[in-house]
């Protein structure tokens, strides 16, 4: 027989053998696939796993449902579970896992009507969330439709029902109806009434959208819709429907899903988690996610404890740690207490950076042929600008006739950011922060003093390109997601784009350890920051908001505070008192677990020295620094005009300065 096989196979033509060969492949390759889900499906009789987030350290940090409450079916209303059948699946103890009636009619409704209108069953839902991913796809279908056909033969209806109810997806992080009842109605599943069994099974159709603590209307009129079907089912009479219509529905106060002081970061990964995979749970899953124990553990603490000298109990703050080389968040915090309040400040907190947003002016100009020594001239003859006549003032009132871009930026000149915005223009200094991760920025004069709104992980991020050498990168808090069999259901590569050049990145990063070094940032030295590290600080009008954002070369910290409702802090409630011995505190700490190290300068920039005073060419008895400029880039002939210097240096600077008057003069004439 297999002598006979083989010769004919071997008198067929090539496309005829390949064609063979394939659809043997195929057939194996289903078949162990089969086999796998077969063996998957009946591990179900024996109870469900949990999905498991990782730290970067690769050690389990916690279940995707910290809140999971299994119960067995009998301990589940039969309102509840009716309510369930009635409006997700009403065919469910009727058919075999696929429903070719509800298929029919959502094929007939989506070609009439052009929408989208679902036909699949609880088991198929209780598929896909146990084994697959959210991802639209004929294969998905495919394996969907397998898996359920899996279940229906070796899993009773009760026991497919009792596992939907106890993995459905309900709500703010909730699965399952037991713990739900519990945080809606503080009761057991089994002691819900018709009204609160049909409220809770009207969650599933979409629970960020019907959450009971954010559209508790929405979620009474689809409690409605489920009452009527209930009552189309044969579940309920007219008069229990007319009944349960009119019992108000009693809400419990919104409570977090964990408490832990790491709660902001779980909340974080949990959701982008949802966002990859949608809804579903699956069991058995690994979540590799990027956050550091030890740097997380950190950031909370010093959150905490920076709030806690203010003695303002209202008072929040956000930090964000990241990667500056791949985007890879290290700690997250969004408040000051998850316990109080779930608001994530660190992701949705939109506010004004004020002075924080500067750099990015500088960036934009040095990458237009600026250098750190260009001089802005005419600070004290800027005019009005914008239909409302706005003209930018510093917060002490003085005034300098002129500055360079690196005096500008040390001091935080209000006057000299906005009048180098003028210059360069509006719309590079939007290109270059849009690139950076800054978007939706308002094109108006008062851009660079940061009255565009940013979240403290955008600002972050965007900052993350001067240390990097000029890429932007986005945000990635979760590496990877492995299935249940360790294959690879999810990944999240790095993305790394250019912005500015190198040599403009590098030129940033000495102006911003300048701002540290002896700048509005400087007392961050005197907290014990004695490596190299750069950043900035940003304070909002009538003290509202303050930040600081700062790097060194392992890391970018972002960090925030403010009242949620904005209202003035305190008086003289600078970022430099408030937000920047919270950034310092931790980056002591995190210099512990993230060495920094020199940074590395590219090849294109030519080292020179001058007065740090007057930025002129030093003579003796200035104070000298190293600037660092591009191909191109000017630098001043002069000698400095503020330091003795030798009889020497002084002959010849008074001999540049006759030289310079005269040339005045002449062009004076020729004008």
């Amino acid at each position: 027989m297999i002598g006979r096989a083989h010769r004919w196979f071997a008198a067929q033509p090539r496309v005829v053998q390949v064609v063979v060969v394939m659809a043997l492949l195929t057939g194996v390759v289903a078949t162990a696939w089969i086999w796998k889900q077969t063996w998957a499906v009946h591990r179900l009789t024996r109870g469900v796993g949990d999905t498991w987030f990782h730290t970067a350290d690769g050690k389990r940090w916690f279940r995707l449902d910290e809140q999971r409450r299994d119960v067995p079916l009998a301990s589940i209303a039969p309102a509840l579970q009716h309510a369930f059948v009635a409006v997700e699946d009403h065919r469910f103890y009727r058919h075999i896992g696929l429903d070719p009636i509800g298929l029919g009619r959502a094929v007939y409704r989506n070609t009439l009507t052009g929408r989208s209108e679902g036909a699949s069953t609880i088991t198929q839902q209780l598929a896909r969330t146990l084994f697959l991913s959210n991802r639209k796809s004929y294969t998905r279908k495919i394996r969907e439709a397998v898996i359920s056909l899996q279940m229906e033969l070796q899993l009773t209806k009760a026991q497919i029902l009792e596992l939907y109810l106890n993995r459905i997806y309900l709500s703010a992080g909730v699965y399952g109806v037991e713990p739900m009842a519990q945080r809606v109605f503080g009761k057991s599943a089994k002691d819900l009434s018709l009204a609160e069994s049909a409220f809770i099974a009207g969650l599933a159709r979409a629970p960020a959208a019907l959450s009971p603590w954010s559209n508790l209307d929405g979620a009474v009129a689809r409690s409605h819709v489920v009452l009527g079907r209930m009552r189309e089912a044969g579940f309920i009479t007219d008069a229990e429907e007319r009944a349960a219509r009119r019992q108000r529905i009693r809400v419990r106060p919104y409570q977090p899903t964990s408490t832990a002081s790491d709660a902001y970061a779980r909340a974080y990964v949990r959701q982008l988690f949802r966002d990859s995979l949608g809804g579903d749970h699956p069991p058995d899953w690994r979540v590799d996610t990027t956050i550091v124990p030890s740097l997380q553990e950190a950031a909370d603490r010093v959150v905490r404890e920076g709030l806690g000298r203010f003695g303002k109990r209202d008072l929040q703050a956000a930090l964000v740690a990241m990667d500056p080389a791949t985007g890879d968040v290290l700690a997250l915090v969004g408040g000051r207490d998850p316990a109080a309040s779930p608001f994530n400040r660190a992701t949705r907190s939109r506010r004004q950076p004020g002075s924080a947003f500067k750099p990015f002016v500088f960036a934009a100009a040095l990458e237009q042929g600026y250098s750190p020594l260009s001089v802005l001239d005419g600070l004290d003859r800027i005019t009005p600008q914008g239909p409302d006549e706005w003209a930018p003032e510093n917060a002490s009132g003085e005034v300098r006739p002129e500055l360079t871009l690196r005096a500008a930026l040390v001091v935080s000149d209000n006057r000299a950011a906005s009048l180098l915005q003028q210059r360069v223009g509006t719309r590079r200094v939007m290109r270059v922060a849009g690139d950076a991760g800054l978007r939706d920025l308002p094109n108006v004069p008062s851009l660079a003093l940061g009255t565009g709104l940013v979240t403290p992980l955008e600002l972050t991020t965007a900052f993350a390109m001067f240390p990097n050498g000029g890429h932007s990168v986005r945000p990635r808090a979760i590496l990877r997601i492995l299935d249940d069999d360790r294959s690879v259901a999810f990944a999240t590569p790095v993305v790394r784009e250019n912005v500015i050049a190198p040599e403009v990145a590098f030129q940033m990063v000495s102006l911003l350890q300048d701002v540290v070094d002896r700048g509005t940032a400087a007392s961050a030295r005197r907290m014990g920051v004695r490596f190299p590290a750069g950043g900035k600080t940003g304070t909002t009008d009538d003290f509202k908001d303050a930040w600081f954002v700062g790097f060194s070369s392992s890391i970018v910290v972002g960090v925030w505070v403010g009242f949620d409702q904005p209202a003035t802090i305190g008086r003289e409630a600078y970022g430099s008192r408030y937000a920047l011995p919270i950034w310092a505190d931790f980056m002591r700490r995190a210099a512990r677990v993230r060495r920094p190290e020199a940074f590395e300068r590219p090849a294109g920039l030519r080292e020179e020295t001058f007065c740090r005073v007057s930025y002129k060419r030093p003579v003796q008895g200035c104070p000298v620094y190293t600037e660092y400029l591009k191909r191109g880039d000017e630098a001043p002939d002069q000698r400095c005009p503020i330091h003795r210097g030798t009889l020497r240096q002084r002959i010849a600077r008074t001999i540049e300065g006759w030289t310079a008057e005269l040339a005045r003069r002449l062009r004076g004439l020729f004008r």
